[in-house]
């Protein structure tokens, strides 16, 4: 069996959850069947039975790279490419709206079995606008579009199954297979290593709250940064968040951490700008007192060994997103042993149990936008159970170990890929 993998995001152009899980997908897919990804970039390696074939956008497809809907046209435009070099593939699997078309076509052209799995929906992401502009549209129908045509669906939690059919009510159900997202245990897991925490200007002699993600209305990083003033004064607050999706969120963001620090007693004046032994940048609000908050804004993407340091050495992990079909970064900070708050929502509810390993904040969400309804009530209840994992170390290292243990139990890439392999063969055999 040969399988072709589609997907915007493949190593080195990983920047969110759904270029995760293809990576790791594919290397444990690949200990079984012959594997085929094709990508965005300009990737081209074999290694046994994986193969990778990146592609890029053309420079100038709409004659203007200002216009935000250039990224769906260009998403358009390399699914049709992609026909022209798919091999010998027994069933197309796509991962996002920016290659579901390809599956789409694929099916279409070589009357194969179209398998799409779904990280997000673009109809509950009104703010997709914000980024696309009227490529919203555009991005909501290819999406819609496969969806509807996909001979299975694969929601990455139960929560995103039910998603899916509020949704698009006319799937049938029956399409719908829930196969969760996975973690490297041996990869993922506890380390004493600091040198991330000394390259990016953590002060490894006070606990911190750690976020990493994306700058993105989804991510809901601004949230956890408004809930900063209502933390213990001392507290410190490591922000490891690039890849804006756009100029207006990222300034949002910037404004929000300048103002911060101008509230904090004790600080600097201004954010700080650190440059880092390699060239990266990180900035500080500089509180030398221990009185007022300290927040180190890792603007860059760091390595997964980097990540992997922070997450070992934060006192709490916090995922303040405002939707989230599964949330791997959860996995990610439990499977290194840090305690998890996070917001209620999405598949978050199947990853994290409540006070065993974290704790999830539930909020009011508006109907339109899933943001929540009452951002302030939201970023004091974000840093209610923050506190008290602050004050409690004990606790938090019972939730971290939990967590762990929880991991290792239930979310395994060995066990995602049969069941994967399994829906494979169940739809080349019908």
């Amino acid at each position: 069996m040969r399988v072709g993998l589609m997907t915007r995001e493949y190593p080195p152009q990983v920047y969110g959850g759904a270029g995760v899980h293809v990576e790791y997908l594919a290397r444990e897919l690949a200990r079984h069947i012959e594997v085929e990804v094709h990508c965005w970039g300009t990737q081209h390696e074999d290694h046994g039975n994986l193969h990778v074939r990146g592609d890029e956008p053309a420079p100038s497809i709409t004659g203007d790279t200002k216009q935000k809907f250039k990224a769906a046209v260009d998403a358009f435009a390399l699914n049709l490419a992609t026909m022209k070099e798919l091999g010998e593939i027994d069933i197309v699997h796509t991962h996002t709206w920016y290659v579901s078309m390809a599956g789409f076509l694929a099916k279409k052209l070589y009357n194969i079995p179209f398998v799409l799995t779904t990280h997000s929906l673009e109809p509950l992401r009104a703010w997709k606008a914000e980024q696309l502009g009227s490529g919203y549209a555009l991005s909501s129908w290819m999406e819609r579009t496969a969806i509807l045509d996909a001979d299975a669906i694969v929601a990455v939690s139960n929560g995103t199954k039910a998603d899916i059919l509020k949704a698009y009510p006319e799937v049938d159900p029956d399409r719908i297979h829930v196969i969760y997202n996975g973690i490297d245990l041996n990869q993922y897991q506890y380390t004493e290593d600091k040198e991330a925490l000394e390259k990016y200007g953590v002060d490894t002699s006070r606990p911190y709250v750690l976020f990493v993600g994306r700058i993105t209305r989804q991510k809901g990083v601004t949230h956890l940064v408004d809930a900063i003033r209502y933390l213990p004064p001392g507290t410190q607050v490591v922000l490891c968040a690039g890849a804006p999706d756009t100029p207006e969120i990222a300034a949002e963001m910037r404004d929000k951490v300048e103002t911060l620090r101008r509230e904090t007693p004790g600080s600097h004046p201004g954010l700080h700008e650190q440059v880092t032994k390699d060239g990266g940048h990180a900035f500080a609000t500089g509180d030398p007192t221990g009185r007022g908050h300290n927040v180190v804004w890792i603007e860059q993407m760091v390595t997964k060994e980097e990540a992997i340091q922070l997450y070992s050495h934060c006192a709490v992990f916090c995922c303040p997103s405002v939707y989230e079909p599964f949330g791997i970064i959860n996995l990610e900070a439990m499977a290194c042993r840090a305690p998890v708050v996070a917001s209620a929502t999405g598949g978050i509810l199947e990853v994290v149990v409540e006070d065993e390993t974290g704790h999830l904040v539930p909020f009011a969400a508006d109907p339109v936008t899933t943001f929540p309804s009452d951002p302030d009530q939201f970023a004091r209840d974000l840093a209610a159970p923050i506190t008290a994992l602050l004050t409690d170390p004990e606790r938090a290292r019972k939730f971290g170990e939990a967590g762990r243990k929880r991991v290792e139990a239930h979310f395994s890439w060995t066990a995602i890929a049969q069941q994967t392999i399994q829906l494979y063969q169940s739809l080349i055999h019908q």
